[in-house]
């Protein structure tokens, strides 16, 4: 029993957390993907951030002659919240920058999605639930979010 019992403990302690639905953001969007994707873009250069990416997952798999509704991520970050969240844990970089992901539902409805940075860094050992940094990634997600919404 104590060997279950470290067993457990054991793998609890070194299995990484995995985004739960609860995880997750979601906000409906009143545009099509490219639209709501195009506006999420814009808004997070007008706030002054870096746009490293802008994934089209459903050109990807039209490219190996495969389809999916259409489906965007958005790759961005500001090096002034991402970089103190990377100094308290290195391994805050898995999940930095940001990502905003932009599909449409079987029904057609478009949604924007995003990891919760609460629930996805402070599960690291060097990251604070109160940190300074990730309420304001959260702020910065929900203005953009909302704005690229058009709702």
């Amino acid at each position: 029993m104590k060997r279950l019992i470290a067993a457990l403990a054991l793998i609890c302690t070194t299995t990484p957390a995995l985004a739960t639905n609860d995880d997750i953001v979601r906000l409906k969007s009143a545009q099509d993907v490219a639209t709501t994707m195009d506006a999420l873009e814009a808004a997070v250069a007008g706030a002054g951030a870096t746009v490293f990416a802008r994934v089209d997952h459903a050109g990807g798999a039209a490219s190996v002659d495969m389809t999916l509704d259409p489906v965007e991520l958005l790759i961005f970050g500001n090096p002034r919240l991402g970089t103190p969240a990377i100094q308290d844990d290195p391994l805050a970089g898995l999940y930095l920058p940001l990502r905003v992901l932009v599909y449409r539902d079987g029904a057609g409805q478009v949604w924007l999605a995003y990891n919760d940075p609460k629930a996805m860094l402070s599960a690291l050992g060097g990251i604070a639930p109160d940190a300074d940094y990730i309420a304001k990634m959260t702020g910065a997600l929900g203005k953009l979010t909302g704005k690229a919404s058009g709702m």
